[in-house]
């Protein structure tokens, strides 16, 4: 995508991303708010950019995403970044305009997707060295949340209502469970939700773009 002119200093210009991590739930939402950007992939296993830079001299912290500003500053953590972006938009679509009652659901959402369910996925079933008790008990802890999410979107099609960045940010979670070869057999809606997100044009163009979809 080609970089254009942007109204705002605090408007995103580049995205470091690594394909399927939760960096994808930023690069959906770029393309939902339609923000030009470039975008590099990182190597997460050598911490090297797709052109060959050290990418610990771009992001001391070594993880994705990151996004730089049209002001030269660089920013890392998807629940902040989501906001951020979501309210490059006059509209606020994607989160609800300040002190509104679907800002706060959207907000809470993204809190929970970024506390019960990524931080309960990775590092933990990430690794091959993690304990056979330890996996246990962490895929116990995403049942029961997956449980709870079947429950709410057996009512409604997303998760705050209308789609938002919380939604970005859950269907690239929960979906890391095809990775990981876990079965989402027993939450039907759960299942159903993460197939009608894959469906929207913009989620199919970020999927493209890290190589995730043909």
């Amino acid at each position: 995508m080609s970089l254009c002119a942007l109204p705002s200093r605090l408007s995103p210009v580049h995205l470091y991303y690594a394909p399927g991590a939760c960096s994808l739930a930023v690069h959906i939402a770029l393309r939902e708010l339609d923000l030009p950007f470039q975008a590099t992939a990182v190597d997460l296993a050598t911490h090297t950019t797709a052109d060959g830079a050290n990418y610990y001299d771009i992001s001391p912290r070594g993880y994705v995403p990151l996004l730089e500003l049209a002001d030269g500053s660089r920013h890392t953590e998807v629940g902040a970044l989501l906001q951020h972006l979501a309210d490059l938009d006059p509209a606020q679509a994607l989160i609800g305009a300040v002190g509104s009652a679907r800002r706060l659901a959207v907000t809470g959402w993204v809190a929970f997707v970024g506390t019960e369910l990524h931080k309960t996925f990775s590092p933990w079933l990430w690794h091959k060295e993690t304990a056979d008790s330890t996996r246990k008990a962490v895929k116990a802890k995403i049942a029961t949340r997956f449980a709870e999410l079947d429950a709410v979107l057996a009512r409604q099609d997303c998760l705050a209502g209308d789609f938002s960045v919380a939604d970005t940010y859950a269907y690239t979670i929960v979906n890391w469970s095809s990775f990981l070869m876990m079965t989402l057999a027993p939450y039907p809606n759960l299942k159903a939700y993460l197939a009608r997100v894959a469906q929207r044009p913009r989620v199919q163009d970020a999927l493209r773009a890290e190589g995730l979809l043909k």
